[in-house]
């Protein structure tokens, strides 16, 4: 999945499969994570958020089932 580089202190990278509703995530300290069935809108919303590791933390990563990569 191609990823975006993003400006935060915790993620590096965001890439979305609007397909397959799959989130991908590279945080700065190296390792990659996959959300599962996230919604457009959630996606967007991260992108847009004033911060994006505090969206992350408050939306997302107890929210959606997620594997490493």
């Amino acid at each position: 999945m191609k990823r975006k580089k993003v400006d935060s202190s915790n993620l590096a990278s965001v890439g979305y499969d609007e397909e397959k509703q799959t989130l991908e995530i590279e945080f700065n300290h190296g390792g990659v994570y996959q959300y599962f069935d996230v919604p457009k809108e959630e996606y967007e919303a991260l992108m847009n958020a004033d911060s994006l590791g505090s969206y992350f933390y408050h939306n997302i990563r107890d929210v959606y089932e997620y594997e490493k990569l």
